[in-house]
């Protein structure tokens, strides 16, 4: 087939085998494909088919390579087609590569690759090197096997704007209710602790205490106190403690439903000192609170006593 040759005449397409439709592309379009890449001389440098899954990328997204966001765009979908392309196209194909073949490995077999390792141990692979000392023209072999437009699929965190990242946030919390309230804690919890990730990634671009910030952490804190309750109800008592003192130290120090619930999860691992604190100050801040901080303190109580009885007895045993 004859080539098809861009404008600049750095990129000169092949069409290989003939796609089943054409897709029409825009930004937030995702697109995964299969590539090979090989030097001109035939050498193969990669295979997404022997790695295992094929590559992705959003378009507008600014993926490192920029040369495959140009290719894939001339194709369409089921479409294979070769791609030449100039050598100042593809400069950073190497770090590309490198990084795709270390998330390959075991996390203890990767290596980190700064300016200063590359100019004195290179990239880590002779043929990576090779073609970053020598930059040179490369062909790659396209494959497109799917393309999704933007409202087809949920985006991951990093495609939202922050706009739209407060917009999932409530959505977020009343699917999170509604499992919560069907039982089912695993889709609760998944749906809390999502949100309230998306939540921090805002406040990480706000000064602490600001007036945005506060605003944000208002929003963070039921999300928080909810998903300590789901790991309350699964007895994981230790993320009850850690998600109830990170609402207490950071965002509301007189927090009582964090208080009540840290000190449920207090009994739970078994610090009936700490559980006594938290319920006596959850009480004084809300005295409403009296009878249902009174039966618990009481039962703490027994729980202690027949603690006491159980460790006397297998002291009695050891002699």
């Amino acid at each position: 087939m004859d080539p098809c040759v861009d404008d600049e005449s750095k990129i000169v397409k092949r069409t290989l085998h003939a796609g089943t439709r054409a897709v029409p592309f825009r930004d937030g379009t995702r697109i995964r494909f299969h590539y090979q890449t090989r030097k001109l001389d035939g050498t193969v440098l990669d295979d997404s088919r022997e790695q295992g899954k094929p590559m992705e990328l959003v378009l507008g997204k600014k993926f490192k390579l920029e040369v495959w966001e140009v290719c894939v765009q001339k194709m369409a979908l089921n479409e294979v087609a070769s791609f030449r392309c100039d050598k100042s196209l593809v400069q950073q194909y190497p770090f590309v590569a490198k990084t795709i073949r270390d998330a390959l490995k075991p996390s203890d077999q990767r290596k980190h690759c700064c300016g200063m390792t590359i100019q004195n141990e290179g990239i880590g692979y002779g043929d990576l090197d090779e073609i970053f000392n020598c930059p040179q023209d490369l062909e790659f072999v396209l494959e497109v096997v799917g393309v999704e437009d933007p409202d087809e699929y949920q985006k991951e965190s990093w495609q939202l704007s922050d706009e739209e990242k407060l917009g999932q946030v409530g959505q977020l919390r009343e699917k999170g209710n509604g499992c919560y309230a069907a039982k089912d804690l695993t889709g609760a919890m998944e749906a809390y602790s999502y949100a309230a990730g998306l939540i921090e990634q805002l406040m990480l671009k706000e000064k602490p205490h600001d007036t945005e910030w506060n605003e944000l952490a208002a929003l963070k804190v039921p999300l928080l106190l909810n998903y300590s309750q789901c790991k309350l109800l699964e007895r994981d008592f230790y993320a009850v403690i850690e998600h109830c003192s990170e609402v207490l130290d950071k965002y509301e120090r007189d927090s009582v439903k964090a208080l009540f619930r840290r000190a449920k999860a207090h009994v739970g691992a078994w610090n009936p000192d700490r559980a006594r604190e938290d319920f006596e100050r959850a009480a004084a801040l809300d005295p409403t609170l009296g009878p249902a901080v009174a039966k618990e303190l009481r039962q703490l109580q027994e729980l202690v006593r027949l603690k006491d009885v159980e460790d006397k007895l297998k002291y009695q045993k050891m002699f």
